[in-house]
């Protein structure tokens, strides 16, 4: 596809990042996580210069198997400002809810709702708290038994005289070497100077880190390269009292304590249609993969992992992928292990509509395909395999793509900036 089509779409779907923890209130800010995660396979053509399945083909094959059941879940994932009493609700048409699940990012705490007779809503029974970020996950089935889920992610309001940062990764939680401190603030924040003088970040490996402003709401911060293996990662945010512009407070003051764990970088050519998978390294597997095709190439660079999902839905149409009728050109409502690599909507994940491309063409919207199982049920798969041997924060790397290198800021992806770059970025330097 085009430069301009691809970006739009992507720019559109673009919100807050990561999973995230808000120390105030156990809550967080976060990315549109699974509404709009676009460049998929839904494949234009092989890449390799053999005919294999054209778009149209692949597209129907996913069709065909699909639930009808279409889950909506209000308000819209990655929203902000979200009010805590009426304001969520799960609906589903052409099926019947299952279950829903909604918890608070961070605290874990469950929030207990109520389903319709019917079977066609939930809601919750409680009003939610202020300045919290909540998950919600739900599984639908069509009149055939299709399964079907959706996934998503808001926040709810925070006074007009105070500020929070949401942020991740979590307290106590272990992630792969990529994994940046990042911060979204829900305001601007004019002092820069002082709210990053609030937040110190320390590694025991005594890497040097350093934050980077990429806009007025969010600041990341990280060492000049990877992290290393098995190193403690300690974040005190002191933001109590301090103020991001006139009239607006901060609250937050909280240490927080990550680990390194492993190693593990995977590098995607998308010439030779392979995946080499590396931890501490070692080459442990390669995978045959299919990633974008000639019209939607998938972007070069290295992109961390950032959200990852057992089974998610992916439609075309909320990235500006869509047919005439408005409809998405692909609307697959059970895309199985998927991981995220940018904020517009670059996955890595499993494909079980795809027949004869891995290893052998690129055909896809943009993502990087496994060769996976309906269900996300066969263990057997690459699919599954990496889905099981990658962690939040593990890199990603793809080369040899005709795009571009992807933006340092879609996504995690800031160590696709040099060290001069981010360090300028800095409102400290």
């Amino acid at each position: 596809m085009t430069d301009s089509k691809r970006r739009k779409g992507r720019i559109a779907a673009a919100a807050l990042l990561g999973s995230v923890l808000t120390l105030a209130a156990s809550g967080t800010g976060h990315a549109a996580a699974n509404g709009s995660p676009g460049d998929d396979d839904g494949a234009r053509g092989a890449g390799s210069g053999t005919r294999h399945e054209n778009a149209q083909q692949v597209d129907e094959a996913a069709a065909e198997e699909a639930s009808q059941a279409r889950i909506t879940i209000t308000p819209k994932d990655g929203a902000t400002k979200v009010g805590i009493d009426r304001d969520i609700k799960v609906t589903v048409s052409e099926g019947r809810l299952t279950d829903v699940t909604m918890t608070a990012v961070g605290s874990g705490r469950t929030v207990r709702g109520t389903l319709s007779a019917d079977g066609t809503s939930w809601t919750p029974d409680q009003a939610l708290q202020h300045m919290t970020t909540y998950k919600v996950t739900a599984h639908a089935v069509d009149s055939q038994g299709r399964r079907a889920v959706e996934n998503s992610r808001f926040t709810t309001v925070t006074p007009p005289y105070l500020f929070i940062g949401n942020f991740t990764p979590e307290d106590g939680s272990t992630v792969g070497v990529g994994m940046p401190v990042s911060i979204n603030f829900d305001k601007p924040v004019k002092n820069k100077a002082a709210v990053e003088s609030a937040i110190k970040v320390s590694a025991s490996s005594n890497q040097r880190v350093v934050g980077h402003w990429f806009s007025d709401t969010r600041l990341d911060f990280r060492p000049r390269g990877y992290w290393q293996a098995n190193s403690e990662v300690t974040m005190a945010l002191g933001l109590d009292g301090v103020q991001a512009s006139p009239g607006v407070t901060g609250i937050q003051n909280k240490t927080v304590r990550f680990h390194i764990g492993h190693a593990q970088v995977s590098t995607v050519d998308i010439k030779t249609h392979w995946m080499t998978v590396k931890r501490d390294g070692e080459v442990i597997k390669t995978i045959p993969i299919s990633a974008g095709s000639t019209e939607n190439p998938t972007y070069n660079g290295k992109m961390v992992i950032s959200e990852r999902f057992e089974q998610t839905r992916m439609n075309g149409s909320t990235v500006g992928f869509k047919k005439k009728d408005g409809k998405g050109e692909y609307d697959i409502p059970d895309v199985p292990h998927a991981q995220r690599l940018s904020s517009s909507g670059t996955f890595i994940h499993g494909n079980y509509w795809g027949k004869g491309i891995f290893g052998r063409a690129n055909t896809s919207h943009g993502c990087i395909g496994l060769k996976d199982a309906k269900g996300a049920d066969d263990p057997t798969t690459d699919g599954a395999w990496f889905f099981d041997h990658s962690r939040t924060g593990d890199v990603v790397e793809v080369i040899n793509s005709s795009d571009r290198t992807i933006k340092p800021d879609n996504g995690l992806n800031g160590w696709n900036m040099d060290w001069s770059q981010w360090v300028a970025g800095s409102a400290l330097r």
